[in-house]
């Protein structure tokens, strides 16, 4: 498994960094996009229905199904405080996973995890 460190490094990579201020949304449910995002500082609350059901830390990873074919955002992203952003689009994500597959491994294992807590929640 990937560590944070390794994570946050290869989004460090990237142009850069995008920064949220605390509330702001990054994304809402059922738009569209086309970057995912990880936490390089902070922390990002992940919203559906109006109530925060998860709440995920610098070096994690969010926003890849947008990437996979996932048509919309399926749940609202909100930065909880001051928070710097990473990003990848799909040229720089199909990048890592070629040169640091285990990143792969790491973002299926995320957003399988999310998914199944979402579903649990729903």
């Amino acid at each position: 498994m990937l560590s944070p460190v390794t994570t946050v490094s290869i989004f460090q990579k990237q142009p850069e960094p995008k920064a949220f201020s605390a509330g702001e949304v990054i994304f809402a449910e059922g738009q569209s996009g086309d970057i995912m995002y990880g936490i390089l500082e902070g922390e990002v609350d992940i919203v559906v229905n109006e109530k925060v059901v998860e709440t995920i830390e610098t070096g994690e990873v969010f926003g890849a199904g947008i990437l996979v074919g996932v048509e919309s955002r399926t749940y609202t992203a909100i930065a909880k405080g001051n928070t710097k952003l990473g990003f990848l689009d799909k040229e720089g994500f199909l990048f890592a996973v070629q040169e640091t597959p285990m990143f792969a491994i790491q973002v299926m294992k995320s957003y399988s995890e999310r998914l199944s807590r979402l579903q649990h929640i729903v």
